[in-house]
C-alpha cells in the first residue's frame, strides 16, 4: 500500500522567526506576524495526497489508517475468519505522534478542527478522540460482531439450501425408484397378461381341434350308421332267391357244357321244391317253358333290371303279376338241359347286357 506523505509544517507562535516567502500574501501587522489563513488556492491538495491532522488523544484521523485498521482487523481470511479475532486497536508510534505540530498551532486549521471538534462532540467537547477510539477501536469490534452473526445467518442458509437440495434430491430418487417399480409392475403384468393368453389360445386351440376330432368322429359314426341303416333298409328290401343252397357254377366259367362257350349265371344247387323268392319287388314280365331254362320267370325290376328264374319245378305266378320282395314266385327243380336240380340264376340290365349275378346281388347289401 502507498503511503500518503505528511503535508507541510505550519509554524507555530513558539517559533521566534518565520519566513514570509513560504506563505504567499503574509503580511506583519503591528510589527508582529498574525495568523496565516490559507486560501482556496493555497491548501488545494495535490492529487493523490491526503492531510493529516493530529488529533486530540495522538491519533491521526485520515481514513487511509482507517482502511488500514480495517484490513488489519479482518485480515485476509475473510468475513469467516474475522468472526473468531478480537478487536484490534491501532495508534502511531509516540515517535511520530511527538514530532507533529499541535493542530490548534496550525494557522487557519485550528479553527476549522475547532469547529468540527465543536460540532460533533456535543457536551464536554472530546467527540473527535471518542469518534477516533471508535473508529479505530470499536468499529473492528462491532463489525466482527455483526459479520460473526451475518456469518452465521449465512451458514444457516447454506445448511438450510443443503438440506432443500438433499430433500430434492431424495424426492427425485424417489419419483426415480417409483416410476421404474410401476415400469417393472407394468411390464411384469403385460407379461402375465401375455403368457395367459398365449395359454388361453393354446388351450382353445386344444378344445378346437378336440371339438373337430369329436366332430369327424360323430359325423364318421353317423355316416357308417347311416350306411349300416341304408344297408339294413336295403338289405331289408332285398331277399336271396332261395335257401339251402350250394354254389355249383359262377358267371364266366369256361366249359363245352354252355352253349356259348361260358357259363352265363349263378347255379344255386338246392333240392327239388325249394321255394324261388323274388329278390325285390316288381312285375313278372313274363312265366313259362324257355327251351333249355326249362320253366323259367322273368321278374322286371322298377329300373328296368330283369331277373331270370331258369330249371324251376313249378310256377305260382303268371305273367303281369306284381310281387313283392321274398314273395315265392316258384320251387327249384331240374327241367330244361341240367344235370341236377338248381335254380340257374341270371341278371340282365335294361339294355339286355348279362352281368355276373353274384357281384350283383351283394352290391344289394346280400350275403351270398
Amino acid at each position: 500500500m502507498a503511503s500518503n506523505r505528511p503535508a507541510p509544517e505550519a509554524p507555530s507562535r513558539s517559533i521566534g522567526s518565520f519566513d514570509s516567502s513560504s506563505v504567499p500574501d503574509a503580511a506583519p501587522l503591528n510589527g508582529e506576524w498574525e495568523e496565516w489563513n490559507p486560501t482556496e488556492e493555497s491548501v488545494r491538495p495535490v492529487r493523490g495526497r491526503h492531510r493529516v491532522a493530529k488529533q486530540r488523544g495522538g491519533l491521526a484521523r485520515s481514513s487511509t489508517v482507517l482502511g488500514v485498521g480495517v484490513i488489519a482487523a479482518v485480515g485476509a481470511g475473510g468475513m469467516a475468519t474475522a468472526q473468531d479475532k478480537p478487536a484490534v486497536s491501532i495508534s502511531l508510534p509516540d515517535v511520530v505522534t511527538d514530532n507533529l505540530p499541535d493542530v490548534e498551532s496550525l494557522p487557519g486549521i485550528g479553527s476549522l478542527v475547532s469547529d468540527d471538534s465543536d460540532s460533533g462532540s456535543g457536551e464536554g467537547g472530546t467527540a473527535d478522540s471518542g469518534v477516533a477510539t471508535a473508529s479505530l477501536t470499536g468499529t473492528p469490534a462491532a463489525d466482527a460482531a455483526g459479520q460473526q452473526s451475518g456469518g452465521a445467518d449465512a451458514g444457516e442458509a447454506l445448511r438450510a439450501r443443503i438440506l432443500q437440495q438433499a430433500e430434492q434430491q431424495q424426492a427425485s430418487a424417489d419419483a426415480e425408484a417409483k416410476a421404474a417399480a410401476e415400469t417393472a409392475a407394468a411390464e411384469q403384468a403385460a407379461a402375465e397378461a401375455k403368457a395367459q393368453a398365449t395359454a388361453a389360445e393354446k388351450q382353445a386351440a386344444e378344445e378346437k381341434a378336440k371339438a373337430e376330432a369329436a366332430a369327424k368322429a360323430e359325423a364318421a359314426a353317423e355316416a357308417k350308421a347311416a350306411e349300416e341303416k341304408r344297408q339294413a333298409e336295403q338289405a331289408g328290401s332285398w331277399s336271396l332267391p332261395t335257401s339251402s343252397y350250394t354254389i355249383t357254377s359262377t358267371y364266366g366259367q369256361a366249359g363245352n357244357m354252355w352253349s356259348s362257350g361260358y357259363h352265363t349265371g349263378l347255379d344255386l344247387a338246392a333240392p327239388t321244391g325249394t321255394p324261388a323268392k323274388a329278390v325285390h319287388g316288381g312285375t313278372v314280365k313274363s312265366a313259362g317253358w324257355s327251351g333249355s331254362y326249362g320253366y323259367r320267370i322273368v321278374l322286371e325290376l322298377e329300373d328296368g333290371t330283369e331277373v331270370w328264374y331258369c330249371h324251376l319245378s313249378s310256377m305260382t305266378v303268371g305273367a303281369g303279376q306284381k310281387v313283392g320282395t321274398g314273395e315265392t314266385i316258384g320251387r327249384v327243380g331240374a327241367t330244361g338241359n341240367v344235370t341236377g336240380p338248381h335254380l340257374h340264376l341270371e341278371v340282365h340290365t335294361a339294355g339286355g347286357e348279362g352281368i355276373d349275378p353274384l357281384a350283383w346281388l351283394r352290391g344289394k347289401g346280400l350275403t351270398v
